[in-house]
């Protein structure tokens, strides 16, 4: 736990801060979840994402800013209050990024092994894969739509 401690500790002060936010966006985006349902969320986190004033990144800011969010969500993820799934985790990283001005979408794939079926949740950014444990997203047929602009279901 020692070791921890000072690890985080000697983080640059902005990647602490991420980290306290994924910890708690992951625990609201569970919750949400929970009591609201996929669309529901996404379309909540859409719209403060949409009402927010987006400033322009340069590239190198980007390609600073997305690996330290990446690292820091699966961080929340492993040390913080609870084990969040996948869609969890990929919600969370894509509401992060997207608050930095850094567009992303996420992805849902599916896949049917040894009999059972089982779903998947990632976010890419420009193609690529960021919150996967080396190809483990190959393995699933991804759905053709995207989830992450999903129309506003009026209530």
């Amino acid at each position: 736990m020692w070791e921890q401690f000072r690890r985080f500790s000697a983080l640059h002060p902005e990647a602490r801060k991420l980290f306290f936010r994924a910890a708690a966006w992951l625990v609201f985006v569970a919750m949400s979840l929970r009591t609201r349902g996929y669309k529901k969320t996404q379309a909540w986190l859409q719209k403060r994402l949409e009402s927010r004033n987006a400033t322009a990144l340069d590239a190198g800011s980007i390609g600073e800013l997305v690996p330290i969010t990446c690292r820091m969500v699966r961080a929340a993820q492993r040390h913080g209050l609870t084990r969040s799934t996948c869609l969890e985790e990929s919600l969370a990283l894509w509401y992060l990024l997207g608050r930095q001005n850094i567009s992303s979408r996420i992805r849902i794939g599916v896949r049917k092994q040894a009999g059972k079926f089982e779903a998947h949740a990632w976010v890419e950014y420009e193609g690529e894969a960021l919150n996967q444990p080396g190809e483990l997203h190959r393995h699933y047929a991804p759905f053709a739509s995207e989830f992450d602009n999903l129309p506003v279901e009026k209530s």
